[in-house]
């Protein structure tokens, strides 16, 4: 589960894994059965419900629970690229189901919907643009589906690259966007994160990681951003709580779909295979997205912002935050969070939804 561009270094994590859940396989089944138990949703007015929708050329995945089908719709697009939420959305969003129908899918390269496809027939669409159109008409859809005027929408990482440029496209169909991890330069935020690798390791003495760091310098430079460097960069600014805040490791979230109520261990393989399918195509575009030229948002704009985030740093958000004009904008920062806020702070994810954005739907 190569979950992201800055998680390479978990593939020998992955093997090992893998090899842990065969030999547990019995026991894992079981809970599976157990959390797709309580994740069942008996509401009557409530909606639980998993289709393949026929989006940019292919089938994709498309994964809706809430308990009250009269709530507000908040379409997820989820982060990597090609790191599917839906095999840990059981982890956190359970209590977000009771104020909002949760729409999220498995992007084209990602998840199940890589599983389902012949991966040359989308080789030469893997590019930015189609991901954003993949977005708008999905929105189209749930909000027709669901008899809604128009949907929340809410990013994850690489995902809010594609929610922005959807909402910036297609207003008309969003009451809000949210950023989570919002990536504004893609090459601003490698320099944050590689100066505070550097110089958390120089603080700790760590010898090892001063060294490997130095050996990339200047990064990221004026040079192309290869994927060594990116690994080196990587691999301590997650060490040093980047990722998850005051953790070295994130081992909950990338062994989390082993017990997912989603995913069999067919479609875990697949997270890995589509990453790697993907990854290769996107990081060119990638790397030269700048949305600092953004001056103006149409719509209310939300960035929840985790204070110990070195995976996309916060700076260049929050400097965009200030100076861009919209209806409504809020930073709202999460003290005890670095990039995987919604696990690592559900609590207060959940009242800043409720009190911050959901109003703007229901009123």
């Amino acid at each position: 589960m190569k979950r992201t561009i800055w998680t390479f270094l978990l593939l020998l994590v992955q093997s090992t894994l893998f090899a842990q859940a065969d030999s547990l396989k019995p026991g894992l089944s079981r809970a599976k059965l157990y959390l797709a138990d309580l994740g069942k949703i008996v509401s009557p007015n409530g909606i639980q419900e998993n289709f393949q929708l026929p989006i940019g050329g292919i089938n994709q995945e498309i994964y809706t629970r809430g308990q009250d089908r009269e709530n507000p719709v908040i379409l997820f697009i989820h982060g990597g690229p090609a790191s599917p939420i839906s095999p840990v959305m059981w982890m956190y969003q359970r209590p977000l189901e009771e104020y909002f129908t949760m729409v999220t899918y498995d992007q084209r390269g990602a998840g199940r919907t890589f599983l389902n496809i012949a991966p040359d027939s989308i080789a030469n669409t893997i590019h930015i643009d189609n991901y954003v159109n993949d977005a708008i008409a999905i929105a189209e859809h749930i909000r027709q589906r669901y008899k809604k005027k128009k949907v929340i929408l809410m990013g994850h990482s690489w995902g809010t690259i594609v929610g922005m440029k959807a909402a910036l496209k297609r207003p008309d169909l969003f009451y809000a966007y949210i950023g989570i991890g919002q990536v504004i330069n893609t090459r601003e935020n490698e320099h944050y994160s590689f100066e505070y690798a550097l110089s958390t390791a120089q603080q700790n003495h760590n010898d090892t990681a001063v060294a490997e760091l130095n050996g990339i310098a200047p990064y990221p430079g004026d040079q192309p951003i290869t994927r060594e460097k990116i690994i080196i960069a990587r691999k301590w600014a997650q060490y040093y709580g980047g990722l998850s805040a005051y953790r070295h490791s994130s081992r909950y979230f990338f062994a989390g779909p082993y017990i997912s109520p989603e995913y069999s261990f067919e479609d875990v393989a697949a997270i890995d295979n589509g990453n790697i399918f993907t990854l290769g195509r996107i990081l060119p575009e990638f790397l030269e997205v700048d949305l600092k030229g953004v001056k103006s948002f149409p719509i209310p704009v939300f960035m929840l912002m985790g204070r110990h985030d070195y995976t996309t740093p916060n700076a260049p958000t929050e400097t965009w935050l200030k100076a861009v004009k919209a209806p409504v904008k809020k930073g709202i920062w999460f003290e005890h969070s670095s990039h995987m806020l919604m696990f690592e702070e559900p609590g207060k994810l959940l009242l800043s939804l409720v009190n911050e954005v959901r109003p703007l739907a229901i009123k």
